[in-house]
């Protein structure tokens, strides 16, 4: 993109330069090879892992220190590893792979986000006086360092004020206990520490690391049952996966459903959301025998 500007402002600012049309000062083959050599051989480029819902999700939320420009496997030594303070709700401590790979290639936490620097952002609550508020601010690493930032488990009243006489709170990528007007921030969520895989394991909390690890890491090798069921047991995660995978059939609008196939549903739409001039009715095709990538 750089050789391409460059190579236009060249062509600018040469004497014949009026009668040109902007297709004469930008030539997109560099930029279409570039394009391709990303999607053909780079080694960020991948093919998608597509066991199951959460492998495809998975995959497409996965953050890599390798590929061009990063470290290779050899290189990193245990300090680039090992889990770091400021991976609290950024990077998930415990999905990495087992093998030369291991925390080299980690997954996004479950509420993180990149901000428009390309650094990770995880969310708190803000705290004032010891009041917990619902105005949510998401902070990257450096921002949050000088804050007092208590757990999401922290006990609070009705009133949504602090009880304890001394909170447990991270300061200064230290942990440490303050009093309940000391603190700035409190985490949104319990889960907002690990990823959308580890979230998904019932009684985490109580799991060796390296069992946790094992866990969400073969979850993601489960294939699909012909007859799915809700499990026994859950974290209330598995719902949002399966939306947010894509794989499921969502509805567009509420109603009723007035037939079901095994090639199509039809929903009759409730009054108040349709529009003037528009038939009352959702018909959602079922995808079948589709294939994937892993042949599920």
């Amino acid at each position: 993109f750089w050789w391409c500007r460059a190579r236009g402002q060249e062509r600018l600012s040469m004497a014949e330069s009026e009668g040109l049309m902007p297709q004469d000062l930008i030539n997109a083959k560099p930029v279409a090879a570039a394009v391709k050599e990303f999607f053909g051989s780079s080694q960020l480029s991948q093919f998608m892992d597509q066991n199951n819902p959460l492998s495809e999700i998975t995959h497409k939320r996965r953050v890599s220190a390798l590929g061009p420009g990063g470290l290779t496997r050899e290189r990193a030594g245990f300090e680039v590893r090992d889990v770091h303070p400021t991976h609290y709700g950024r990077v998930c401590p415990i999905e990495t792979p087992e093998g030369p790979n291991i925390g080299l290639i980690n997954s996004l936490a479950a509420y993180a986000r990149t901000n428009q620097y390309g650094f990770l952002e995880s969310p708190y609550r803000v705290v004032k006086e010891g009041v917990v508020s619902d105005d949510i601010v998401f902070l990257s690493a450096i921002e949050e360092a000088d804050h007092v930032i208590a757990q999401a488990s922290a006990a609070m009243n009705e009133k949504k004020q602090l009880i304890d006489e001394l909170v447990a709170v991270r300061h200064l990528n230290e942990f440490t206990v303050k009093a309940p007007e000391d603190v700035t921030l409190m985490d949104v969520s319990p889960k907002q520490v690990v990823s959308v895989a580890a979230s998904l394991i019932p009684f985490l909390e109580h799991d060796d690391a390296n069992r946790a690890l094992m866990g969400s890491n073969m979850q993601r090798q489960a294939v699909p049952t012909l007859r799915a069921d809700k499990p026994l047991v859950g974290t209330g995660m598995e719902r949002n996966v399966a939306r947010d995978s894509g794989v499921c059939v969502v509805a567009r609008r509420g109603g009723v459903i007035d037939s079901v196939d095994a090639s199509r549903i039809v929903v009759r739409v409730a009054d108040d959301e349709v529009e003037t001039g528009e038939a009352g009715v959702d018909i959602y095709n079922l995808t079948k025998y589709t294939r994937s990538n892993q042949n599920t």
